[in-house]
């Protein structure tokens, strides 16, 4: 087994499947981990008060980054169990009405939305409208109004694609919502801390978060409830946020959240400024080095970080199998990693299956440095190229170096 301290890593361009934690966020969980070690739900000792005034300071910061209420934040274990919380809870609470329940979803969204949708259609507890996107990936307004005249129990529009890196246009979507009544979940994982969010004035009921994509802790997250809507709890034994997730609260998670979306506050629009100057710079000289690449997504409308790139003539796993020693890209979402199937996202664009089988998704983020693009273009050109000839001369692909 190698030693940590002696591994060496290869360039990191993945920031959609997850990101450093900060060093000053790692620096204030270990005060809470060691020192400040508290439980919040303690009130009998100091010890509990301070862990509980952290948990309230960290749920100010979460509030203030998206534009919502303190009250309105429930901690959870990240974006997947928000989902699911809000889902799940929808369903049950509106059980009583006797009516159909009918969820409208993106056929662009992450599995944690779409798997728990199908799986209430399979049960015979929902019924699934699918909203309709172009090759680019972009929502169709019109059809979404359609949709939602038609009578829809819970609408569901994340806020940035986790693939393609497509913004979605969220006060739109929060607008139609409303004009007919309907709660609106956003899971918003890729999107906090990149983008401006307005919680409140964008008409979003619930928004998913996850700390692990926003330089937080894994296994951190927060559910966002609009006042006044209520859902109900599959978990029982407690009555920690309101009944809705019982369980000790993780307060070292919770504060690297907090301090995670403190600093994003601060330094979200320069380093996206930064950011996105660095993924053109990968996108040009990668235009430049390889004939036949194809951009996929939403050009104009997309998130800073976000380079998602087919190569038609050449499998992504060739890609791949050249450069995962030296550099770290994703041929899709984290969640599907070792699964073989096309990506859902690129098959619900309708993409040619050459484009699909050639497709990369890179991710830039506020750690990557000028240097690192210059090396991965040329990583990625010459993978590409020996790909190619292999291709050409019949041999299967060489794993090694790419220089």
């Amino acid at each position: 087994m190698k030693d940590i301290q002696t591994q060496t890593y290869s360039i990191y361009l993945d920031y959609h499947s997850t990101t450093p934690v900060d060093n000053r966020v790692a620096n204030l969980m270990l005060h809470y981990m060691t020192t400040a070690f508290g439980n919040p739900s303690s009130i009998d000792h100091t010890y509990g008060d301070d862990a509980e005034r952290a948990v309230s300071q960290a749920a100010r910061h979460i509030a203030k980054l998206v534009g919502a209420s303190p009250k309105e934040v429930i901690f959870t274990s990240g974006a997947t169990q928000s989902i699911n919380l809000a889902i799940q809870g929808s369903i049950t609470a509106e059980n009583s009405s006797q009516t159909q329940f009918r969820v409208a979803i993106l056929p662009v969204e992450h599995k944690a939305v779409l798997d728990p949708c199908y799986a209430l259609e399979k049960k015979g507890l929902a019924e699934v409208l699918v909203l309709r996107v172009d090759s680019k990936g972009r929502l169709c307004l019109e059809h979404l109004e359609q949709v939602c005249a038609s009578g829809v129990s819970l609408l569901c529009v994340m806020a940035a694609n986790n693939e393609i890196g497509n913004i979605y246009p969220l006060r739109e979507v929060g607008k139609v919502a409303q004009k007919y009544g309907i709660p609106f979940l956003c899971d918003a994982s890729q999107a906090v801390g990149k983008i401006p969010i307005n919680f409140e004035e964008w008409g979003i009921t619930y928004l998913a978060i996850s700390a692990h994509k926003l330089y937080g802790p894994k296994g951190s997250g927060a559910l966002i409830v609009r006042k006044g809507y209520h859902l109900e709890s599959n978990f029982l034994g407690g009555w920690h946020k309101k009944g809705l997730r019982s369980g000790t609260l993780n307060v070292p998670g919770i504060v690297g959240l907090g301090e995670a979306c403190r600093l994003r506050q601060l330094e979200m629009f320069e380093d996206e400024r930064a950011i996105a100057a660095l993924r053109d710079k990968l996108q040009n000289l990668l235009l430049e080095k390889i004939p036949g690449l194809v951009v996929n997504g939403n050009i104009s409308g997309r998130l800073a970080g976000n380079l998602h790139i087919s190569i038609p003539d050449v499998p992504n796993t060739a890609i791949i199998a050249r450069v995962r020693s030296q550099l770290a890209i994703s041929t899709g979402a984290a969640c599907s990693s070792g699964v073989e199937a096309p990506s859902h996202v690129l098959q619900a664009m309708c993409l040619p299956e050459s484009a699909i089988e050639g497709a990369l998704r890179i991710g830039v983020g506020k750690f990557t440095t000028s240097l690192e693009i210059e090396q991965a273009a040329q990583i990625l050109s010459n993978a590409v190229s020996q790909a190619r000839q292999a291709m050409v001369g019949g041999v299967g692909p060489h794993i090694g170096s790419t220089n």
